[in-house]
């Protein structure tokens, strides 16, 4: 690990008018700073992660801030480098987190999400699943990520959504499994909390009445905690470390698909079209090198 590069995270919402001006600006920021990484804008603001010598980040960031709408950006830092990302990508999307739902997200002057959920310190967390339990309405975690990401590192007890992408949030929100939940507490998290800043209005829309959301996420609960709190596991991240750890002891949730051995490694499949990642052990990716996902695999199976 290079001691002199870093790792930046951020998302900021802010309402912007002309988002391919800004992805031009954004990509020729990088260039000229040496950094990669992939960056997303969209009407409702900015949501990125670069990497690269630290001074070259810090010096994007005092750039990006200097956007009007962006002054207020706040950053997390991590561990790594622009070696941790094999590109830049900086795109124009519709949204910046792909629920498929940008007609029910509305960005207001002062750069909040309307209808978002309140949202909790870390400390707050604790103290407000202590005082729940004490009222006899115990919190309930949900998994704002995609259901394999839960797999090696979770919030203790947290309800988990049958989901591969973000856009399978809505029919799963709308299958009725959750409706017990509608009138309990209920805590929102994600990786870095953006997620979170529009699934609660997509769960507020559909009759979930007290919701909360971690400010800054699993990495900002961590950063707090380390694995002396309420969370469990190993964080997966977007880049080619894969795994973020708290603690150098990190509590083992996950198994290997192949042999059950407790381990928290994530694997890509073989085939490579696809992005699908599952949890294998060192033994078994080692020893089964041609291995596909569920997916890859019924397609070769129908084709044959």
């Amino acid at each position: 690990m290079n001691p002199q590069s870093k790792i930046a995270l951020y998302y900021h919402f802010a309402p912007i008018n002309d988002p391919q001006a800004v992805v031009l600006w954004q990509r020729e920021l990088c260039k000229r700073l040496g950094l990669t990484g992939r960056i997303i804008i969209s009407e409702h603001g900015i949501n990125g992660t670069v990497g690269g010598p630290i001074r070259a980040v810090k010096e994007y960031i005092k750039n990006t801030r200097g956007y009007e709408g962006f002054n207020d950006l706040e950053v997390k830092w991590s561990e790594g480098g622009a070696e941790d990302f094999p590109r830049l990508s900086v795109k124009v999307k519709p949204e910046l987190v792909a629920f498929d739902r940008p007609e029910e997200i509305t960005v207001a002057p002062g750069n909040t999400v309307l209808g978002t959920a309140t949202h909790l310190t870390p400390q707050e967390v604790n103290e407000l699943v202590a005082a729940k339990e004490a009222e006899g309405r115990p919190v309930t975690f949900f998994d704002g990520r995609n259901k394999f990401e839960a797999e090696i590192g979770k919030f203790k007890d947290a309800v988990v959504p049958d989901v591969t992408t973000t856009r399978d949030f809505i029919a799963e929100l709308e299958s009725g499994k959750y409706d017990h939940l509608r009138d309990q507490p209920v805590i929102t998290y994600c990786t870095g909390g953006i997620r979170c800043e529009v699934l609660t209005v997509l769960m507020a829309n559909r009759g979930f009445q007290e919701l909360y959301q971690i400010d800054g996420g699993i990495v900002r609960y961590g950063e707090a905690f380390g694995d002396d709190g309420l969370w469990e596991g190993s964080l997966y991240v977007f880049d080619d470390r894969m795994t973020l750890n708290f603690s150098d002891t990190p509590k083992v949730i996950g198994s290997c698909q192949l042999c059950n051995t407790p381990t928290a490694q994530l694997r890509n499949c073989t085939d490579p079209g696809c992005k699908t990642l599952a949890v294998i052990c060192d033994d078994c990716h080692e020893s089964h090198t041609d291995r596909v996902c569920e997916t890859c695999a019924t397609k070769v199976t129908v084709n044959q």
